[in-house]
């Protein structure tokens, strides 16, 4: 279904099956209500934080949602090219998501899917600021980039005749589960509502739409649903520490699986694409596989656990500094492996437990930056340095 000026219809997004299988998972990115779709940060520049006023216990979702929703925005994503209708003929389209305002120079931060469709940039991008009850002041906003590696988008609009309101933004890497949060946006077309719940988790790992894996995700039950997409996922302290990027649910609607991009990922590609340059990311060239301790049992491997490299690409950084690939497919406990590689078990003396901890630590370099990984090979260990490069084919 289409947008009809700022709401879509009530009744929800669209979703084309014709069957539904009992426990079948949907996954859903949020950024539109008229089409259904379901590690590793640096320490948050302070350029983009200004004071949160905060209490002993933390503000109330009330609180965030007074002194915070005015920095909140409604994006609008036109596109030329929708598909065709009933007689073949091409037609446009609306799809609507949120974002929020960071700086007083009028950058705004979305999702990259909700400005972007089967890589089609929208033709054009408005943006809707709430002035309170059913006022709004719409402006036309200009894409400066997208960085589809960690689907995030940076949109700007001039500063003036906007009364902009920057959010305050905290630092994702001092997320803990359990502590509260709140959304706001504009699911399912239902304008600048607001949620609570919980960080459930952190530390997740998902796909962006290139392949290309997104570590550090936090995990949250705060509701939210299509058209929450690119919109903040706030703490008690009045903070923005994510961007609400997708859900997972079997039954199309929200199950308390939302997940949020952290903001140390967001600031990382903002800060790169408002140079007007491509987001660079280290590249080491391996592909991993968690070893859990009784998988390395199994292997008479004498570490625990670690990063099992199952292979190395040619010519990488991985390759020139001598890290070796596994060659022998077993298949352990219904798990398939590529055996007889380097364990990795530290980097940069941190110990490693898993794949995507040690994926995260990858995407907090920059290309050229230099990673120390001790590994562990026929039995013994021994340190070898890294020198990492761009990551090829990054859109």
């Amino acid at each position: 279904m289409k947008l009809k000026g700022f709401f879509a219809g009530l009744a929800g997004g669209a979703v084309a099956a014709a069957a539904v299988v009992l426990l079948l998972v949907f996954v859903f990115n949020l950024g539109s209500v008229d089409k259904t779709v379901v590690q590793a940060s640096p320490q948050t520049p302070t350029s983009y934080s200004t004071p949160a006023t905060t209490t002993g216990s933390g503000l109330t979702p009330q609180q965030i949602y007074q002194s915070m929703s005015g920095g909140v925005v409604m994006v609008i994503s036109e596109f030329s090219n929708a598909g065709t209708d009933i007689f073949g003929q091409p037609q446009s389209g609306e799809s609507l998501g949120s974002g929020f305002v960071v700086d007083k120079e009028g950058y705004i931060l979305t999702n990259a899917h909700v400005v972007q469709e089967n890589g089609q940039r929208a033709n054009s991008v408005t943006i809707a600021f709430n002035k309170g009850g059913s006022e709004y002041q719409r402006v036309k906003g200009s894409i400066v980039g997208i960085d589809v590696g960690s689907d995030i988008a940076v949109i700007k609009v001039d500063p003036n005749g906007v009364d902009l309101k920057p959010l305050p933004l905290g630092n994702s890497d001092q997320v803990n589960a359990g502590e509260p949060v709140v959304a706001i946006g504009n699911p399912l077309g239902y304008d600048f509502s607001i949620t609570s719940g919980i960080v459930s988790a952190t530390g997740r790992t998902m796909q962006a739409a290139n392949g290309q894996n997104i570590s550090d995700v936090i995990q949250t039950d705060a509701a939210i649903n299509q058209g929450n997409s690119g919109g903040p996922l706030i703490d008690g302290q009045g903070k923005v520490i994510g961007i609400n990027e997708r859900i997972v649910s079997q039954s199309g609607g929200n199950e308390g699986l939302g997940f949020a991009i952290p903001i140390n990922t967001a600031v990382r590609s903002l800060d790169q694409l408002k140079s007007g340059g491509k987001v660079q990311y280290a590249w080491m060239g391996v592909t991993l596989a968690t070893l859990t301790s009784d998988v390395a049992k199994a292997l008479n491997i004498n570490s625990q656990g670690g990063a099992l490299v199952e292979d190395v690409t040619a010519n990488s950084p991985a390759a020139k500094a001598g890290i070796k690939a596994g060659t022998q497919s077993v298949t352990i406990q219904g798990q398939q492996l590529t055996i007889g590689g380097d364990v990795i078990v530290k980097a940069d003396g941190q110990p490693i437990t898993s794949n995507d901890q040690l994926i995260a630590i990858i995407n907090s370099k920059k290309p050229g930056d230099k990673l120390t990984v001790t590994v562990e090979r026929d039995g013994k260990t021994q340190d070898i340095t890294v020198t990492l490069a761009a990551r090829p084919n990054n859109p």
